[in-house]
């Protein structure tokens, strides 16, 4: 979201709104910092910097970092080219320990030392995470390196822990998650990484163990795979870990007597396969459960580790152990919606002469489950009826109410022999009375076969996309007859029907608004593009072509989809017949 923003020279600019994460992401630091955007312009600070500052975030958010603090020993303003830290800020890559003097709000000057890191504001974003603080606060050229964790500098550490926040909380896909952790420890505090998930049947799966080569990170597949069960009693680093108990220090040495356990064999194995000789194993911890265990090994790297990377790594396994645990919550009802959708959707009927496919892909948000529906059925007198339709909402409630309109319109269908415009006319008259649907779209058709073998389609559209028609040759056009109002307006009106021949080997599609429309494309381009890839495709069996029709069209994934395809059967061309001898 963009919108003006005024600075104190009066002239307005365009303001990024930073994402919702960045706040609490930046406040879990420790120390000031704050986010600014391509441009050089403040999206986002946390009160440490406001109070150190002297400025509120609205006096932050918006400015010119550098126009803003950015000043020289004497207070000068600096120009852009003499600026160390915005030609740092624009390498991209993290720096550390620079010094510079910001202006405070009330125009004094403050001496301070700074730390910087590309930093993820949203997806297919880059910004830069600045982390600062006063001369006076920071760690002497003697401080004890048992607090500098390895390698990194007390404020790498916070720029990781920043880094490791904003990175595992923007996904709620697990094994995204997991590669963004490896990514973060690899080759920074290791070079091997090593995670131990329990599943829901408290069963342990080596999920994976990946080494830093250089630059690359190679995923070991044999090493990885299903584990011993948790010991109950081990006093093992590893089964500690994974019963929540402790993190621990561990080498070669912790391995080498008999195995009290299969899970203490397999951490044999692992450090005879990979040479670590020094490794910090700490549990991933949500705030329910252990969900496991993340192992850091040194190999090739030299130095042990110590109590207090252990710390550090304490610290990034309980923000990782979070976004699992997040992740998990939000497949697990992701997978709860799809299942209870794909309940409420009906089986397919067989019927002779004609192919039928049918697809459902659900909103991308685990908690809403759609109110887009198809459905088909034989009627009593040989007919088949196919309808796709969409109840107005996206929650339970939608759900709920698809299915009371899909069965109404069953039993109407069924009782009432009666042209498709008839029968979607009762159902109107019901919904406000009988149902919970507010609004909703359908299109209810009836497929005929005809005494000489061909397939007629009648039909109507109470405010629905079109169908689509595509012969066997590719040509294809919208069946925009038959159109009336949607369903739930009050107002009474007769509603259209038409009819269609369908010729042999033809195919038509009957699909939901979430096919077409995209945010920033009009619905003439969402249909018109459907209607190009469904002609291209006209020669695919009629599986293939669906599955294909979904991936070409790609649709944005923020709405429900419903999409039901039938084909009539191919016939011989009378050309291509021998003539009957007389």
């Amino acid at each position: 979201m963009v919108g003006p923003r005024r600075t104190q020279m009066g002239e307005a600019q365009s303001v990024t709104v930073p994402s919702a994460h960045l706040i609490p992401a930046l406040e879990a630091i420790g120390a000031a910092a704050y986010v600014v955007d391509e441009q050089g312009r403040i999206i986002a600070a946390n009160r440490r910097a406001e109070g150190v500052l002297g400025r509120s975030a609205d006096e932050l958010v918006g400015r010119d970092a550098h126009d803003l603090l950015h000043r020289g020993p004497q207070g000068q303003q600096l120009a852009r080219s003499q600026c160390g830290m915005r030609q740092v800020s624009h390498a991209a890559s993290p720096a550390g320990d620079g010094r510079e003097y910001f202006e405070k709000a009330d125009g004094s000057l403050l001496p301070v030392f700074w730390t910087i890191a590309p930093y993820d504001i949203s997806a297919g974003r880059a910004g830069t995470l600045v982390i600062f603080h006063t001369s006076g606060q920071a760690p002497g050229p003697g401080a004890d390196p048992e607090q500098a964790a390895g390698t990194l500098t007390a404020f790498e550490r916070l720029a990781l822990l920043a880094e490791t926040t904003t990175q595992l909380t923007s996904t709620f896909d697990t094994e995204e998650a997991l590669r963004r952790l490896v990514s973060l420890v690899l080759p920074r505090l290791a070079d091997w990484a090593v995670i131990d998930l329990i599943t829901e049947r408290d069963e342990v799966w080596r999920a994976a163990v990946v080494q830093a080569d250089g630059d690359a990170l190679v995923h070991h597949d044999g090493l990885e795979g299903p584990m011993p069960p948790i010991p109950e009693e081990s006093p093992m680093p590893l089964s500690q870990a994974l019963r929540g108990v402790a993190s621990a220090l561990a080498g070669p040495d912790t391995y080498q007597g008999s195995p009290d356990s299969g899970i203490t064999a397999e951490q044999h194995r692992l450090f005879e396969t990979t040479g670590i000789h020094s490794a910090a194993i700490v549990p991933l911890r949500s705030t329910r459960d252990v969900l496991g265990a993340l192992t850091l090994g040194r190999a090739g790297q030299p130095g042990a580790f110590t109590g207090a990377d252990l710390a550090l790594l304490d610290d990034i396994a309980r923000r990782a152990g979070l976004a699992l645990d997040n992740a998990r919550l939000y497949q697990r009802q992701r997978k709860v919606a799809e299942t209870m959708q794909n309940h409420l959707l009906p089986q397919m009927p067989s019927v002779p002469g004609l192919q039928m496919t049918v697809r459902y892909l659900p909103a991308p948000d685990a908690s809403q489950v759609g109110g887009d529906w198809y459905d088909a059925f034989t009627l009593p007198d040989g007919a088949t009826a196919l309808a796709v339709g969409d109840v107005v909402g996206h929650d339970l409630e939608a759900a709920a109410g698809m299915a009371q309109l899909r069965n109404m319109l069953r039993a109407y269908a069924w009782s009432q022999e009666e042209p498709p415009s008839r029968i979607v006319e009762r159902l109107d008259d019901a919904i406000m009375p009988i149902t919970d649907v507010t609004m909703a779209t359908l299109v209810l058709a009836r497929v005929t076969q005809n005494s000489d073998g061909h397939w007629e389609l009648s039909w109507t559209n109470a405010g629905h996309p079109p169908p689509l028609l595509i012969t066997h040759d590719g040509l294809a056009h919208y069946l925009t007859d038959g159109h009336g109002l949607l369903l739930g307006t009050g107002i009474r009106r007769p509603r259209p029907d038409a009819t269609v021949r369908l010729p042999p080997g033809c195919t038509l599609v009957l699909y939901t608004d979430g096919l077409v429309e995209k945010p920033g494309h009009t619905l003439d381009e969402g249909l018109n593009r459907l209607r190009q890839h469904a002609a291209a495709l006209a020669h695919r069996p009629l599986p293939s072509f669906t599955d294909q029709l979904l991936h070409r069209v790609q649709p944005p994934g923020l709405d429900d989809v419903a999409l039901l395809a039938l084909r009539t059967p191919a016939q011989e061309r009378d050309h291509h017949r021998r003539p009957t001898p007389s």
